[in-house]
């Protein structure tokens, strides 16, 4: 798909499902701890919702907070919403299956790419998976390889990533290759996915994802 052209659609199909997602679960599941270190389910969804209602201004108040970095600029946006319930979350989901703001760039890849790394951060350790949608996962595949935020770059360097279930290649060296969700996940950092994956170059892989093992 074109770095310009819009992918909008899937980006509102993504939060759809976040939203069906997180209505069906029980009150005690929003407690649940994630992917995320330390964050729970609350925490992801107030996150994947906190930059949605503000405007230039207060996108460059987080900004200037946050001092250069992405971790202290997401918990300053995340902050705001510290005090917001399941319901006010899921209402503030359904007002904004649409990303709005800083989330609409890159034609909505931002969006489709946050909602679908942090919803699998919600299924992986609740055991609730599900089957990602092929014309989506190629997108953030493709973003998340460059994504400053993600810092997959140095982790991804000297590799090649093949995905088993998609028509999908990426990189030169050595190869890593499994199923499209699971190099996301590693992409992004979670060393749960690293089990799902294969290839001479997984143990540089899961050096740099787990450099104490």
């Amino acid at each position: 798909m074109a770095g310009g052209r819009s992918v909008m659609p899937l980006a509102e199909q993504e939060r759809a499902e976040l939203a069906e997602l997180l209505h069906g679960l029980a009150p005690g599941q929003w407690d649940a701890p994630t992917l995320c270190t330390g964050w729970t389910v609350r925490d992801v969804v107030a996150h994947v919702l906190s930059y949605e209602e503000r405007g230039p201004v207060g996108l460059a108040w987080c900004f200037a907070r946050g001092r250069g970095s992405f971790d202290r600029t997401n918990a300053v946006a995340m902050a705001d919403y510290a005090d917001h319930g399941p319901d006010e979350l899921l209402a503030l989901l359904e007002r904004s299956l649409r990303p709005r703001g800083l989330t609409t760039m890159l034609g909505g890849r931002i969006g489709l790419t946050d909602a679908m790394i942090h919803q699998q951060d919600i299924r992986r350790p609740l055991g609730l998976p599900r089957r990602i949608p092929g014309e989506s996962l190629v997108v953030v595949l493709d973003l998340a390889r460059f994504a400053p935020p993600l810092d997959s770059r140095a982790r991804l360097r000297g590799l090649r990533l093949r995905a088993t279930d998609l028509d999908w290649t990426a990189g030169d060296g050595d190869e890593v290759s499994g199923p499209g969700e699971a190099l996301l996940m590693a992409m992004a950092g979670r060393g749960v996915a690293l089990d799902e994956l294969t290839g001479p170059g997984l143990p540089v892989l899961v050096q740099r994802i787990r450099p104490t093992s």
